[in-house]
């Protein structure tokens, strides 16, 4: 054996022709060699030096770290990099990349589907240096001709509107002042109804929504759900010409004569719902005889033992079912169906639809299962029962249920004591049970309760409630509940507000340990945000009854971060997945018939000044935001 310390040397003559190829493998042997010739400590300290080199390196990368930023958001490099426009003014915008094909359906009082990261991603990792960063409020602004500049994400910013974001709410002595501002505001949403409705036109005509991205469109039952919802903003916004062709459409080719299934709550909240009103509105009766049209085709999905009525309904066949995975309906569907279905008994003198739906409210009220007057989420259709019991929430599954409590007590010109009560009820549980406040700030949130344990998760879906307690209050109930609609007023705001893209996110929880630094934390899952209406709703209400002036302001912050995050260019206003981050919202392309239905609505309502505009007097707003009128109390 060779000893260890013995080193041999071979002497070779090389070639020229292969000397610099043979001179290269020797190199790397000899390397080899030395590398095996050190400890096992000497190389491992090599190694780890290399890494920590390579970390720094990469670490300290501006490139590489907005590729990533962009990844942890959903991006997509390969597939999906928007193309970047350098124009001859140096003035620099975004073309919006065409997203997958399908996606699934989101139902909108259901549980949040966790489909925004892998659905629709979007990366924009080309994006200026000097435009990262929490306060993009003037990074798209500029003209071209006197005309706005459309930023990446498809905003419009007037000069108009950004300059009165950072205004004061004072007035001159004569209201001058205010009377501009308020009409500015009015058209500017007319102006958003019309940019979404130009891609609806366009895009999806006669389907059920706009897919705006892609420039396509999706069905759910195939009715034109998103015109029929339409209908009644148009008229309350004076857009005749439009609403005049959605007329002609609904005239000639809406049928219900179809085999299709269609969801019981959604069907009557949006195309019944929506035709009543607009019948309401317009004295229109042919608005009148679609709206008998659908009902009376609704009213198989009574046909159960216990009275509750199934959540699908096939309008072509006459049938009716439960979901494939389930004999349970949700609670708030069977109880939020109740003022459109009574509606259409008064109007028709035929009482079965009011009394299939009041037989469900009779039975809801003698159920076991309550905790001070909070329902469970779940209830059976074969035997009446409440099941999954012991969870409690004004989320999702649950919150137009006590919404419709007060509502059924108003649209009846208040003698339904039985109503009432369950509603005070409630709202004496909520806060006994739901209530409390956030760290560091103090803010009042509605949380959720499961088997005895207190959550601090509240839906988005839940900001729908500081406009019903002012709305009771206006009707005469405690006026502690116009104090607790104020709270979770400011709360909802700040839901959006707190948020980098000033855009609520679909669900937060709220801190309540000790030495918390921010009073809302938002997970992965819940960045989303779908256009949805219940703040706007709730800052209506809250102005209508108060007068006061931050609430308008507030919504006006609302809707410039609409145009600049949501807006499309070509036309329409999509969903988007990521609140958080205002670099990268990543658009999901659809936008929910509820935005024309509800959203834009509501807007409008908030920024009028004319008490007499759907007055809260004579009409209450199903959870679609249709107005149907109050009952003279001698019916």
């Amino acid at each position: 054996m060779l000893s260890p310390s013995r080193r041999d040397f071979v002497s070779l003559t090389l070639s020229e022709s292969g000397s610099y190829t043979n001179s290269k493998q020797w190199r790397r042997q000899s390397c080899w060699r030395k590398w095996k010739q050190l400890s096992r400590l000497q190389r491992s300290l090599i190694l780890l030096t290399l890494m920590l080199l390579l970390v720094c390196g990469i670490a300290t990368s501006p490139t590489l770290i907005e590729h990533w930023r962009a990844d942890a958001v959903g991006g997509n490099r390969n597939d999906e990099k928007p193309q970047f426009v350098v124009d001859l003014k140096n003035e620099y915008r975004y073309i919006l990349p065409e997203p997958p094909s399908e996606r699934k359906d989101y139902r909108r009082r259901g549980p949040p589907v966790l489909q925004n990261r892998l659905q629709f991603k979007m990366n924009v990792s080309g994006l200026l240096e000097e435009n990262h960063g929490p306060d993009l409020k003037n990074a798209d602004k500029g003209s071209e001709g006197g005309k706005p500049i459309i930023s990446w994400r498809g905003a419009v910013i007037e000069d108009e509107q950004a300059s009165d974001t950072d205004t004061k709410d004072t007035e001159n002595q004569d209201g001058t002042a205010s009377l501009a501002r308020a009409e500015s505001r009015l058209e500017a949403v007319r102006e958003a109804f019309r940019h979404a409705w130009k891609g609806y036109k366009d895009f999806a005509w006669g389907h059920d929504e706009l897919k705006p991205v892609s420039k396509s469109y999706g069905e759910w039952f195939g009715l034109g759900l998103t015109l029929i919802d339409a209908l009644d903003t148009m008229w309350i916004l004076g857009l005749k010409e439009e609403f005049a062709e959605a007329r002609e459409w609904v005239a000639k080719e809406l049928s219900f004569d179809k085999n299709v299934d269609v969801n019981l709550f959604e069907s009557t909240i949006r195309i019944l719902g929506g035709l009543l009103s607009t019948y309401h509105l317009t004295g229109d009766l042919m608005f009148l005889d679609k709206a008998k049209d659908i009902g009376s085709r609704l009213m198989p999905a009574f046909n159960t033992a216990s009275k509750i009525p199934y959540s699908d309904v096939n309008i072509g066949k006459g049938t009716a079912h439960p979901p494939r995975w389930t004999s349970d309906s949700t609670v708030a569907e069977v109880t939020s169906i109740q003022l459109e279905f009574r509606e259409l008994s008064r109007l028709t003198g035929d009482t079965k639809y009011k009394l299939a739906v009041m037989e469900v409210m009779q039975q809801v009220h003698k159920l076991d299962g309550k905790q001070d007057g909070l329902v469970p989420m779940f209830i059976n259709t074969n035997n009446g029962l409440f099941t999954h019991q012991g969870v409690y929430t004004l989320g999702a599954r649950a919150d137009s249920y006590y919404e419709y409590l007060l509502k059924q007590w108003i649209q009846g010109g208040k003698t339904e004591n039985e109503l009432l009560d369950d509603y005070l009820l409630a709202v004496e549980g909520v806060k006994k049970n739901l209530l409390n406040k956030s760290i560091p700030h103090g803010l009042t949130f509605v949380g959720e309760l499961s088997h005895g344990h207190f959550s601090p998760k509240m839906d988005h879906l839940v900001c729908f409630l500081p406009g019903t307690l002012a709305l009771g209050a206006h009707y005469g109930l405690p006026a502690d509940h116009l104090e607790l609609a104020k709270q979770l007023m400011e709360t909802c705001y700040q839901m959006y507000a707190q948020m980098e893209t000033g855009l609520s996110p679909e669900i937060v929880h709220f801190n309540m340990h000790e030495g918390s630094t921010k009073d809302v934390d938002v997970k992965i899952a819940d960045r989303h945000n779908l256009l949805r209406p219940e703040t706007v709703e709730s800052l209506f209400y809250l102005y209508r009854f108060t007068q006061d002036k931050k609430y308008q302001q507030w919504g006006w912050e609302i809707l410039q971060n609409f145009n600049k995050y949501t807006r499309v260019p070509t036309g329409g206003y999509t969903s988007i997945n990521n609140v958080c981050d205002p670099a990268y919202p990543s658009p999901r392309d659809k936008m929910e018939s509820f935005f024309l239905g509800e959203t834009l609505k509501y807007f409008y309502l908030l920024f009028s000044e004319d008490p007499d505009l759907i007055s809260l007097d004579k009409y209450v707003f199903n959870t679609e935001a249709h107005p149907l009128p109050i009952w003279p109390q001698a019916e």
